[in-house]
């Protein structure tokens, strides 16, 4: 694998072993749908894994696990539109399998949004073709498709076939551990053919929502129409052929368009209708790819980012990540009500489900399209009374989101877990990740603070923050021996420890990132009280039936928060150093890839949590989350003072005993690391832009779906963590800790309705404003500040 400069990830020669890898990553999408990169006419198996996912089509299916019934939401893998295939005679369709392989590269185009496959294959007779496939998922239309397929015929003559299909007979198969559960999501299948478009509408077994899929296509014969398509349906699927003689040197080409429908979609009549009317009204291939391509133009101006680098790589990965992000949530995003999900729209992984990992993504996306961060945070307060049952279940006031969310808001995790290494199915207990409600009450929090959108916190983030804070100030309990509150029972962003070894009560005790957190949220939400106008603060006091002295025990536990420490450590729960080290270079040696010592640990008959192993980093997130400003106040008023050796202790003890096992463990440990050792962060930045393209080992899980927060993440590394940018008080700042081996950085920025041009080095930065009208912003960099107004630009040097 590599990544050619500066737009392209490129694959050469055929690989079965990494081909569902290289589908995920060369999967193209628009945020409303996407299709993986596999080969057009594969089916799933070892080797391949076509799938086609929508944004928000969830369905749910029951499975008995040890006699347990197990209910599981899934994205749903709806019909197959890219089967365009070729054979010889009466053969099998060509692909890589059946074949000798003599040439295959794939080519990713982040520019242009745009997958090209070419390849040259032989069969067992010694006849060759060559051929090369295009295809892109329209950014201009989010219901459009296109796709081309252009073979040459090299050594025979003879008559060839090229075979066109939409497939039904789809299942949710792509993760393996899932397997042996309920796959077969969709029914009531009506695969028709008209005018030699083929469309195959179905339903989802449960949720009932239907989508319907069609495409047509266009076939030449060394320039000449072909019109003579033989058509036929069966139960699942709608399919068509067309056979030509051919001789050597000949050229056939086919174009196919797709458009795509669901029951979701506003402004349609019903998704069937909408899909024959978008077939009959498409554009031909060429006119789609045009507008497709200034779409995607237009996106990334937007997020333009320049890197005059002198550390190889990082540009060409930064894109490709920007690119993947922007398959999963676009523009056409905002009338979705389909959240972040946490793979993207890239495979089957978590089932498509969304978690608390958004807060990763909203950075990169509020400071160049608020408006889509804002449709995005309405999924969560769409759901907010989901979350307040949730509580009310467990007896608690306030509203205590899921640690996976689907399609209604209900807790989706899995209760039982599929150790791969054992066979085994264990208890999965991560339910109890309550710290979801704080990332969701951040989320919401940083974007008004990027915005100014007070219209959004009146409306709904304001009730959002204060109904987290209300579950989380009941969580919190009294303990007089200590004169502290504490939380006990929970589960920290470490997934590892869910509960204490030979204690039959689940879950950690003061978690320090979930107390510290919940800290921070009682002052915000206080805050957030204060910034409204008279008018809703006392509707939203009535409503909630909020009196004064919840809001007087939220002031207490801003200093009486219990944080657990040892040996000049912030200890990441109570009792953590209590827990037997581990043998890191006997696990190194024995087993190479140690990232999922949890499985590797159970199949040997031990429990992790009784270990000093952090899946990713957990107290650092408190760094990663918090300006060090406020992280100190915080903790002041507390009564626990930060100084810089407690920092740095913390990071250097977590380093040592995190496995990393979680793709979002590299990006929280270049955070922690940038003004210790930017040199070791530098290598973290690495780790996290390459974290699914440069697995070159095929160790992970990206077959299953890119990890798109560790790809937002990676971004923001650059974008914020570098850049020191922040975007608090109505203040622009720049605080640059930037590496001289990354160069000169140019990335465009909106903020407070400015477009921004900033220019950041090891020894300035420069700040450009647009020259359309509007009232000045004030900019703080290197500790001076400036107000600058439209066309103006301004350079600090590092020195000053």
């Amino acid at each position: 694998m590599s990544v050619v400069p500066e737009w392209t990830l490129a694959f050469s020669g055929y690989d079965p072993a990494d081909e569902r890898r290289r589908e995920a990553l060369c999967t193209t999408g628009n945020g409303y749908v996407a299709t993986r990169g596999a080969w057009a006419g594969a089916v799933a198996g070892d080797h391949h894994y076509p799938g086609t996912y929508l944004a928000g089509y969830y369905n749910r299916l029951t499975d008995t696990v040890d006699e347990l019934g197990i209910e599981n939401e899934s994205l749903v893998n709806v019909p197959d539109w890219l089967p365009l295939t070729v054979a010889i005679g009466d053969g099998e369709w060509w692909t890589p399998d059946n074949c000798e392989v003599l040439e295959y590269d794939l080519e990713l185009n982040a520019r242009r949004g745009v997958l090209t496959r070419r390849f040259h294959l032989r069969d067992r007779a010694g006849r060759e073709l060559r051929g090369v496939e295009r295809r892109f998922v329209s950014m201009a239309d989010p219901h459009l498709a296109g796709q081309t397929l252009t073979v040459t015929v090299v050594n025979w003559s003879g008559r060839l076939r090229i075979g066109s299909a939409v497939h039904g007979n789809v299942t949710n198969s792509g993760v393996e551990r899932y397997r042996k559960l309920a796959d077969h999501h969709l029914t009531d299948f009506s695969p028709t053919v008209a005018d030699d478009s083929l469309l195959v509408t179905a339903t989802t077994s449960q949720s009932r929502h239907r989508v319907s899929i069609g495409t047509r296509a266009v076939a030449s014969h060394n320039g000449s129409l072909l019109d003579d398509w033989i058509t036929r349906t069966d139960r699942t699927s709608a399919s068509a052929e067309i056979p030509v003689e051919v001789t050597a040197g000949d050229v056939v080409s086919v174009e196919k368009v797709a458009a795509i429908h669901g029951s979701r979609d506003p402004g349609i009549s019903e998704p069937q209708l909408a899909t024959e009317l978008a077939l009959d009204t498409a554009p031909c291939f060429c006119d789609l790819l045009e507008r497709h391509v200034l779409a995607w133009s237009q996106l990334w101006r937007r997020f333009e980012v320049e890197l005059e680098e002198t550390y190889d790589g990082t540009l060409p990965a930064l894109r490709l990540n920007i690119f993947h992000l922007l398959q999963s949530v676009s523009p056409h995003s905002i009338d979705a009500d389909a959240g972040v999900p946490a793979r993207g729209l890239h495979g089957e992984a978590y089932r498509g489900h969304v978690f608390w990992d958004e807060l990763f993504v909203f950075p990169v996306l509020t400071i160049r399209m608020p408006e889509l961060t804002r449709a995005l945070l309405c999924y969560r307060h769409r759901r907010l009374p989901a979350a307040r049952l949730a509580a009310r279940q467990i007896g608690l006031p306030g509203a205590m989101y899921p640690w996976q969310s689907g399609s209604d808001g209900r807790e989706e995790s899995q209760r039982v877990h599929l150790n791969p290494m054992s066979g085994r199915w264990t208890e999965d207990a991560s339910f109890r990740q309550r710290h979801v409600g704080l990332a969701v009450a951040y989320t919401m929090w940083q974007y008004v603070e990027t915005t100014g959108d007070l219209e959004f916190l009146v409306d709904r983030g304001a009730e959002v923050i204060v109904e987290v804070a209300r579950f989380f100030a009941h969580l919190a309990q009294y303990d007089a021996a200590r004169d502290r509150y504490v939380i006990k029972g929970v589960v920290g962003p470490d997934e590892f420890h869910t509960s204490y070894p030979g204690r039959r009560d689940p879950g950690i005790d003061n978690n320090a990132y979930t107390n510290v957190m919940a800290v921070w949220l009682f002052g915000t939400a206080a805050r957030t009280l204060d910034r409204l106008p008279a008018w809703r603060r006392t509707e939203l006091t009535e409503s909630l039936g909020l009196r004064q002295e919840e809001r007087n025990h939220w002031d207490e536990l801003t200093r009486r928060m219990y944080v657990p420490f040892h040996d000049g450590v912030i200890s990441q729960f109570e009792g953590y150093e209590q827990l037997t080290e581990l043998d890191w270079p006997r696990y190194r040696s024995t087993y190479g890839d140690i990232r999922r010592l949890d499985r590797i640990l159970e199949a040997e008959g031990h429990d992790v949590a009784a270990y000093q192993v952090s899946k990713q980093a957990d107290v650092l997130m408190l760094l990663y989350l918090l300006p060090r400003r406020d992280l100190h106040d915080l903790m002041a008023r507390l009564g626990y003072p930060l100084s810089a050796e407690i920092i740095r202790k913390t990071v250097e003890y977590y380093l040592g005993r995190t496995c990393h096992g979680s793709s979002l463990s590299a990006i929280v440990h270049a955070w922690g690391l940038a003004t210790l050792d930017a040199d070791r962060a530098l290598t973290f930045l690495e780790q996290a832009l390459h974290s699914d393209a440069g697995d070159a080992q095929h160790t992970g899980t990206t077959a299953e779906g890119i990890h798109l927060a560790a790809m937002a993440g990676s971004a923001d590394l650059v974008q914020r963590c570098f850049t020191g940018l922040t975007t608090t008080n109505d203040v622009l700042g720049f605080r640059p800790r930037w590496p001289a081996k990354l160069g000169t950085l140019r990335m465009v920025l909106r903020y407070r309705g400015h477009r921004l041009v900033a220019e950041v080095s090891s020894t300035a930065v420069t700040v450009t404003v647009d020259p359309e009208p509007g009232p000045a912003i004030e900019v703080r960099c290197y500790g001076h500040a400036r107000s600058l107004r439209p066309g103006d630009t301004h350079t600090w040097a590092a020195h000053d």
